[in-house]
């Protein structure tokens, strides 16, 4: 008793310290656990062993996060989104699967079902660490985001039948076809009966329950679901996890979806940091150690051939070089259903044990690498571009051209809907200004109504003296991307010390960061909009409006010091 608590508190401690490591440097926690679990596992310090128990506990991490999928799963999301779905997702998944396959049958000597199971599996990227990249550095929305996301989505529809072909891979004495369709009919059958029940009762079952306003019993009522689903599929010879991701797609169409996501959302996370933990004990360090020119070979094959055949692909489709980079480099490395595949094809022993030790510690690294290999390929991306198009000298004239009537104006950087109000205000004071913005469409509707909006990156020092940044009154940032905006301001306070920089931020956290390298004022959105709600409470409340918003003003006093004369009220 003792020492099996004294093993959890080990890998609390670990847990707390790696996860807090890793959001200090802004890297996915996934790869904390996947550290803890090299460091601990029996190939690390031996702090722990691997145990059936523990990994089949930690497989429920997999389930509930198939279950997180099928809540997301929509159709008119598919079908808003098929082309990149569809086209990017199913090349790229082809191409590199087929391409692995090849490398590990011909390659390395193994056979042919060897060669696919490792293809699947590799053919993965991480959703978990690709889409947390791209929200943190506000490039979901982006060209290069949008092709990535469609083609992670892919990946995640093409788990279920992945989670089918191994296993008939696996099937001893039968011909491949055949237990392929033995393995679909069963599927269909299975499913097909699951999602009419579920389409029959599910919302009923919620329903009923949430007419009793626990919180605890409709959590209850969604675990129930989940395991309820993952026996059903199990014990019918599927995968836990497709009934897991059948229950979420049934789910996603009732009311419930919201309330049930954020329910589910700790259970998942911490059963999905155990199955990574178990995850990193599998890797064997000494067999590592002693196969490293296999393993670099690896690595580089992983990364390279992914890249590769991701910018193969978004070339095809005429992407330009600078997005088609950016998208090869935000899916060049594994992910944590390939690593569920990879282990899913050892357990069948479709691969053997040196296989499936070079497959995981070259998926392993591909991921560690992937936070700085993103970052690295959009800052390349950025030194490309400038030969661009984008950047080129019609560009930098059609700015100047906007620019040149103009003096003592504003240079607004963005014309989102922050920079919409803004340029709105500055009308009515009858202050100049000239709008950059990076979007077509948006721009085309600005000038349709006689906006002052024109195309051009504000990162580019030539495009910010193109647009009067000489001759300018202030300067505005007012997109909250962070390292475009550390970047527009060193080059606007290097030629223009003196000149008023008002940055928009996300949080509080950037107010110094950005303050250090030249902004004048630095608002950030969480403590305005925390100021308007307070003082809304107040009103609300009973307190007087004038006096909610002194308080508000004796905040701001204390937060903006370059207007803390005009915040601040006698007495």
């Amino acid at each position: 008793m003792h020492a099996n608590l004294l093993t959890l508190l080990l890998l609390l401690t670990a847990a707390v310290l790696m996860v807090s490591l890793a959001r200090k440097f802004s890297l996915p926690t996934i790869l904390a656990y996947l550290l803890i679990g090299i460091t601990v596992g029996p190939h690390g310090l031996a702090l722990m062993q691997e145990s059936e128990a523990v990994s089949e506990f930690a497989e429920f991490g997999i389930v509930f996060l198939m279950f997180s999928i099928g809540l997301e799963f929509s159709l008119k999301k598919l079908v808003a989104m098929r082309r990149l779905v569809f086209g990017f997702g199913a090349s790229q998944m082809a191409l590199t699967a087929l391409g692995t396959g090849l490398v590990t049958w011909f390659g390395y000597g193994q056979g042919w079902r060897s060669g696919v199971a490792v293809g699947l599996a590799v053919a993965m990227s991480s959703t978990a660490i690709v889409a947390r990249m791209l929200s943190e550095r506000f490039e979901l929305h982006s060209r290069s985001g949008r092709q990535t996301m469609g083609v992670l989505l892919f990946q995640d529809l093409a788990v279920v039948p992945c989670l089918i072909v191994l296993p008939a891979l696996a099937a001893p004495g039968e011909s491949l076809l055949s237990a392929l369709a033995i393995a679909a009919a069963q599927a269909m059958a299975v499913l097909a009966v699951l999602v009419w029940l579920g389409q029959r009762y599910l919302g009923r079952v919620f329903a009923k329950f949430a007419q009793h306003r626990s919180d605890e019993l409709l959590v209850l009522v969604t675990l129930w679901v989940v395991v309820a689903l993952s026996y059903a599929t199990a014990l019918s010879g599927l995968s836990m996890a497709l009934g897991a991701f059948v229950g979420g797609m049934l789910i996603s169409e009732t009311i419930y979806r919201h309330q049930v996501e954020a329910d589910i959302r700790p259970f998942r996370d911490i059963l999905l940091g155990l199955f990574f933990v178990t995850i990193g004990m599998m890797l064997d360090l000494h067999f590592v150690l002693a196969n490293l020119h296999k393993l670099a070979l690896a690595v580089l094959l992983l990364i390279g051939g992914k890249g590769l055949v991701m910018l193969l692909v978004t070339r095809a489709f005429k992407t330009p070089l600078v997005t088609a980079l950016r998208t090869a480099a935000q899916l060049a490395q594994a992910g944590e259903f390939g690593l569920v595949l990879v282990e899913l094809a050892r357990t069948l022993r479709l691969i053997p044990q040196d296989v499936f030790q070079i497959t995981l510690s070259a998926m392993l690294i591909s991921m560690f690498v992937a936070p700085f290999l993103i970052r690295k390929a959009a800052s390349l991306a950025v030194d490309l571009g400038r030969s661009d198009w984008a950047h080129g000298a019609t560009i930098i004239q059609n700015v100047a051209v906007h620019s040149m009537d103009l003096k003592e104006h504003v240079v607004i950087c963005g014309y989102g809907r922050t920079g919409q109000r803004i340029a709105d205000l500055l009308q009515r004071e009858s202050i100049p200004f000239i709008a950059l913005d990076a979007d077509p469409q948006r721009i085309r509707a600005a000038q349709q109504e006689g906006v002052n909006v024109v195309f051009g990156s504000a990162d580019r020092a030539e495009v910010l003296q193109a647009a009067g940044l000489g001759r300018a009154r202030a300067l505005v940032v007012s997109y909250p991307d962070i390292h475009s905006a550390e970047h527009v301001i060193r080059l606007a306070h290097a030629r223009r010390p003196g000149l008023p920089i008002v940055v928009r931020a996300s949080d509080d956290k950037d107010v110094a960061r950005l303050k250090a390298v030249g902004a004048t004022e630095v608002i950030p959105e969480v403590l305005e909009s925390g100021l308007l709600i307070a003082a809304e409470t107040l009103v609300a409340v009973g307190v007087p409006m004038k006096k909610a918003m002194g308080h508000v003003r004796a905040i701001r006093a204390t937060r903006y010091a370059s207007r803390r004369g005009d915040y601040e009220q006698p007495g």
